[in-house]
């Protein structure tokens, strides 16, 4: 009769058998199964939210972006006066990084807050020919993640008069298609109504 093994050795080897089973179930059978639910049930946000023009990937509904426009020499000019801008962001080196999500952490007490916000608010208040008072909060201050896709109606509104010119349509045109991208509160009471910055643009740059 072979000799029983020790206890430490059997329960050495149970608890070998719990982790190969335990790492198969949790770390391979779970997640792939949620992948195979989330790509069926809800494909679109389990992909990114990918959003299309064309049939080009332009951007993510979830992420914001700089809308710049190119020289011909090749350098990027921003902002791009014939797009509505998106609300400041701090995440990454050229802002809207999804890896490096973050705010400013600028606090009250730091010396340069004032200085930067006040010559924000005098470029935009130029760049869309408005007053510096009628400059919204969002549109000089970037939001804890950085990622912000949307921007208050104010700072849309702002923005009307500049892009109408820029491509030569209508006022009530251009109020229009910014109309139609607004949202409302979620649930009739969450958060604040929003525009749609990526979509907006999209629909401009379709209409000519």
């Amino acid at each position: 009769m072979a000799k029983p093994l020790p206890t430490s050795v059997r329960n050495h080897l149970t608890g070998l058998r719990l982790l190969l089973l335990f790492t198969v179930l949790t770390g391979l059978a779970y997640p792939l199964a949620i992948t195979g639910i989330s790509q069926v049930a809800f494909s679109q946000q389990a992909n990114g939210s990918l959003v299309k023009a064309n049939g080009k990937v332009v951007g993510s509904s979830l992420i914001g972006q700089n809308f710049t426009v190119t020289s011909a020499d090749g350098k990027t000019v921003s902002p791009d006066p014939k797009l509505f801008q998106s609300r400041p962001s701090a995440a990454g080196a050229n802002g809207y990084d999804p890896t490096a999500s973050a705010g400013t952490n600028k606090g009250t007490n730091d010396a340069g807050l004032a200085t930067t916000y006040t010559q924000l608010k005098s470029d935009i208040a130029k760049f869309d020919g408005v007053s510096q008072s009628q400059v919204p909060p969002d549109a000089l201050t970037s939001s804890g993640s950085g990622l912000d896709p949307d921007i208050s109606p104010a700072y849309a509104a702002i923005q009307v008069n500049r892009v109408a010119k820029a491509r030569g349509l209508t006022v009530d045109q251009v109020q229009a298609l910014v109309k139609k991208y607004t949202q409302d509160r979620t649930l009739g009471f969450l958060g604040e109504p929003r525009v749609d910055v990526l979509q907006l643009n999209i629909a401009l740059t379709q209409l000519g």
